[in-house]
């Protein structure tokens, strides 16, 4: 395995297919690339679709999901590892991983990217932090993210450690980069 990677998504089966799709076309080019993935392990939503994919693509996947979740845990990953809480949650589905990648989600997923970002500013996250910015999804975070810049609230330096790409190779290749 080449490395792992640590993906935030979705868990609502509410949201535009698009979204879906674009997920699982991103496991597919990172399973192929030689990634193993982790995710938060449901079956819900982008998180299932995101196993499914692993599972036809013959890849591994690390599920972290705290045992409050246990009914929706997904049944075929390589490695399940149960927590109490989501704050021990967020921490493992980063351990030991070479880049966190925030793929189109909900609170949860931009909780998991923003937390991820302030550990990067703060030296105890030494992964890439990437989003794949499908569609423009995240164009508002970026806006965001360049006004605290402007504002002064905000080091162009650690702006620039949040990588948006706008598909998943371009993605993969900042990852590498």
């Amino acid at each position: 395995m080449k490395g792992k990677i640590a993906v935030f998504c979705s868990a609502s089966s509410e949201i535009d297919p698009k979204y879906n799709k674009v997920a699982r076309d991103f496991v597919r080019a990172a399973s192929l690339r030689g990634y193993g993935i982790v995710t938060g392990g449901t079956v819900k939503g982008t998180m299932g679709e995101v196993a499914d994919e692993i599972v036809k693509c013959g890849g591994w996947h690390r599920g972290v999901i705290p045992r409050f979740m246990t009914q929706w845990v997904y049944p075929e990953m390589s490695e399940t590892i149960w927590t109490d809480t989501m704050s021990e949650r967020k921490e493992l589905l980063r351990e030991d991983t070479c880049g966190v990648v925030a793929l189109p989600g909900g609170i949860g997923t931009l909780d998991e990217l923003i937390e991820t970002f302030a550990l990067i500013h703060l030296k105890r996250y030494f992964g890439k932090i990437l989003v794949l910015n499908h569609d423009g999804f995240y164009e508002p975070l970026k806006a965001l993210l360049d006004h605290y810049v402007s504002e002064g609230m905000l080091k162009e330096e650690t702006r620039s450690k949040i990588v948006f790409a706008a598909d998943p190779e371009e993605l993969l290749d900042a990852l590498e980069g």
